[in-house]
Order: structure tokens, then C-alpha cells, then sequence
């Protein structure tokens, strides 16, 4: 059985679910497609780039004749574009994952079927084969509140469900004992996790308590849901077993393009978030988000985007270039940006970035402290974290999952230098 993920920490998390499940069904997990008796991969079609590549390898796994069960938010979201690539392929969309076994029974006896819609099930306490045995991805909820414009992931996975408090933490207590030590909060807004009367803050509280050395990293969050609930978010991130790590995405600088977005917060609400945020924390690392391009963005709302990434210098900077994804209200919008308007825009913005990040990053150079090992280095050596989940980088063989104090030599734009001291 060979198992694929695209997208975004919840999906991973579900290929872990989907790998688990098929493993204590009997099924033996292999690394390549062409050794697989059938093949799963669960996809991603938030951006039209990704669109692509797991169209192309829809494609790639539908000319090796394997039988294929295709999950995640395509199906879902474009359950006619996967049945006009793979007609035979089993359809399972994100809310559906635990019938993968099921799936993938009817595709080895050359049936198909589709499970799609319905409610989210609880992620919890669910069987894993981590990617990654040091970190466990804890799901805290599916969908999210939200209306943008722009969003074919709403489509996909519906209004928000939150998934119950005592299991998350159980589950991530039973990683722990696993010999996991970075808890990921993950959901496609964290900030509105809502289980009975407990809030995220709650959340937060109940996993910092459990024993152990551990860190636990906080996903996503929008800032319509997360300024409610400040002073409590702020006081859950002091515990030292919470990355000093801020994922906040502000997609523009212009409120009027905020507006046609459907994003419910403001220029000045966003940055006094990150404000409140670095006052509390100032070694804080701040991501964000920004689309380029959005229909009918002018040059000088865009230029607000501009002076907002020189104002805030987030260390980390996720760019997109709009592209209208179907069935969304943008796509209809007047105003589509030629491509090449986008480009532009977006090269400008990463240079600028680029030299923010720097700079931000060299405050780090001399730093010396305690860092988890928490991957493999591309070019050797391991990754490790910071408490205020900076990567370091050491030339070294050190084993993931242990503590290492370390001192930072140099600074890189998007992590550090450094060797164990």
C-alpha cells in the first residue's frame, strides 16, 4: 500500500490516520508506488499550483494501472475533475477518511465507491503512522467560520466542528509516552476551537499540564477569532511548553481589500494583535500571510501591503498569487489581475521580505540555549527548534528527539546557524 499527502498539517495528519488504520488492518505500507498492491493519496486544491500538481500525479498514479482511492478536499471540493482524470478511482472526501479501508477493499476487487459530505468524525486517539516520530499532529478541529471570498476549502470541509477537549488530550498525553516531544495544534482556524464551554486558551492550558519535556506549537489562527480571546491566549503562551510561535494570516494591508475579501478584521486590528503578541513575547516569530493580485487590488492598496511587511518584519511570509479557484466569489469578481501583474507584485514582496527576515534573524546571532532535534537536515546534520521555534541548523549527528544546548553562529533568512555548545 503506497499512502501520498499534499497540503496543509491537517491533512498530513490524516495520511498518519489513513496509514494507521491500513497498517492494523494487515496492509504493508511500501515507499514506492510502482511496489504497491493500491495506491491512496490524499490531496490538497486550496491554490491553483497545488490544483496542478496533484492533478499531475493523478495522472502519473492513473497510467500505472494500480487501483487508486483518491481522498481529501479535491474529491470534495471537485469531485468531477477527479472522475475526469481517474473514472475508476474510489472518492473519499476529508470528512470520510476512516473508511479508507473500505475503499481500499472495493478498489482491490475492482469496485469503486464515494464517500463524500457528512459530518466531521473525531480525529482523536485514533491509530498514526507518524512522518515524523518526534512530532504528533493534533487535530482540534475541521472547517472554520469563515466566509472568504476566495476559499474553495470551505467547500471542502464545511462549518466548523470541533473535536472533544479530553480526547486531544489524551491522545497527545499518549504521544508524549510514544516518545513525541513537539505537540502541533493544528485545524484551519485554531483560534476557533470551541469544545462545550473551553476555548483555546483552555486547550492550551490542559496540554502545557501534561508531564513530561515536551513543546507544543499553536496552528493557524485568524484575527477576528483570536482577538476575543487575547489576554487568555496571551497568558496560555507563557507557558514555556508553548512555542513563542504567532501564525496570524493578514492576506492584505488595504482594509478596502480586506472588505472584498470577507475577512472580518481590520488593518489596525491585525496589527495591534501582533503588537499586544510582541510586547508579551519579544523573541516572538511571527508568520503571516499575504495574496497578491486579489481582483481589483490597485497598485496603491497593494503598496499598503508593502508598507505593512516593512512595519511588521514577519520572520516568516507565506505569499500567494490570486487565482481564482472554482465556484468561489472572487472568480466572479470584476477586476482579475493579469498573471503577470501578480508575478510582479509578488517578487517585490519576497525581496522585501527577504531582507526584513534577515535582519530580524541576525538579533539571533550569539543566542546560545536549548533547542529540540526535531528533523533530519537536507544536506545532513538535524533541525532543531528554539523556544521560539526558530530553526537551527547543526552540521552534526545528533538524535531527533533530544534537547541539545547549542549557540547560533550566523543568520540565515529563513533560519540560523549554529553548533552544540
Amino acid at each position: 500500500m503506497f499512502v501520498e499527502v499534499f497540503g496543509c498539517s491537517s491533512n498530513l495528519a490524516d495520511s498518519e490516520i489513513v496509514s494507521g488504520i491500513l497498517l492494523e488492518a494487515g496492509h504493508e505500507l511500501v515507499e514506492k508506488p510502482e511496489d504497491a498492491d493500491a495506491l491512496v493519496v490524499l490531496t490538497c486544491t486550496v491554490k491553483t499550483p497545488t490544483e496542478r500538481r496533484v492533478v499531475k500525479r493523478l495522472r502519473q498514479f492513473q497510467s500505472l494501472g494500480t487501483p487508486l482511492v483518491v481522498a481529501g478536499c479535491m474529491p470534495e471540493a471537485q469531485p468531477d475533475l477527479v472522475a475526469s482524470i481517474a473514472p475508476e478511482a474510489s472518492m473519499l472526501g476529508p470528512d470520510s477518511v476512516l473508511s479508507v479501508e473500505e475503499a481500499v477493499e472495493a478498489a482491490l476487487a475492482g469496485d469503486r465507491i464515494e464517500v463524500l459530505g457528512g459530518e466531521a468524525p473525531d480525529r482523536t486517539c485514533l491509530p498514526r503512522a507518524r512522518a515524523n516520530p518526534v512530532v504528533h499532529i493534533a487535530p482540534i478541529s475541521s472547517g472554520c467560520l469563515g466566509e472568504c471570498s476566495y476559499c474553495i476549502v470551505r467547500r471542502a470541509r464545511g462549518r466548523l466542528q470541533s473535536f472533544p477537549m479530553e480526547g486531544i488530550v489524551e491522545d497527545a498525553r499518549q504521544a508524549l509516552e510514544d516518545g513525541c516531544r513537539e505537540i502541533w495544534v493544528t485545524a484551519e482556524d485554531t483560534a476557533a476551537y470551541r469544545w462545550r464551554s473551553s476555548r483555546l486558551p483552555d486547550l492550551l492550558g490542559a496540554l502545557s499540564s501534561l508531564e513530561g519535556e515536551f513543546f507544543i506549537r499553536v496552528g493557524m489562527m485568524t484575527p477576528n477569532q483570536a482577538l476575543p480571546l487575547l489576554d487568555d491566549l496571551i497568558e496560555a503562551f507563557s507557558s514555556e511548553r508553548v512555542f513563542k510561535f504567532l501564525h496570524v494570516p493578514v492576506q492584505s494591508g488595504s482594509d478596502e481589500v480586506l472588505r472584498r475579501m470577507r475577512r472580518r478584521y481590520t488593518f489596525e486590528e491585525f496589527i495591534g494583535l501582533v503588537e499586544r503578541f510582541r510586547e508579551a513575547f519579544p523573541p516572538l516569530t511571527l508568520s503571516t500571510d499575504i495574496i497578491c493580485g486579489f481582483p481589483g487590488e490597485t497598485e496603491g492598496q497593494f503598496d499598503e501591503s508593502l508598507r505593512l511587511i516593512e512595519q511588521i518584519e514577519p520572520e516568516v511570509l507565506n505569499i500567494s498569487r490570486f487565482g481564482p479557484r472554482p465556484g468561489t466569489e472572487a472568480a466572479g469578481m470584476e477586476g482579475q489581475i493579469h498573471g503577470r501583474i501578480t508575478k510582479e507584485r509578488s517578487r517585490r514582496l519576497t525581496e522585501l521580505w527577504k531582507r526584513a527576515s534577515l535582519e530580524r534573524s541576525r538579533r539571533w546571532e550569539g543566542w546560545r540555549g536549548r533547542i529540540l532535534i526535531d528533523e533530519a537536515g537536507r544536506n545532513g546534520g538535524v533541525i532543531g527548534r528554539n523556544f521560539a521555534y526558530k530553526p537551527v541548523a547543526l552540521g552534526e549527528d545528533l538524535t531527533p528527539g533530544q534537547f541539545f544546548e547549542v549557540e547560533v553562529t550566523e543568520a540565515r533568512g529563513g533560519y540560523l546557524l549554529g553548533r552544540t555548545a
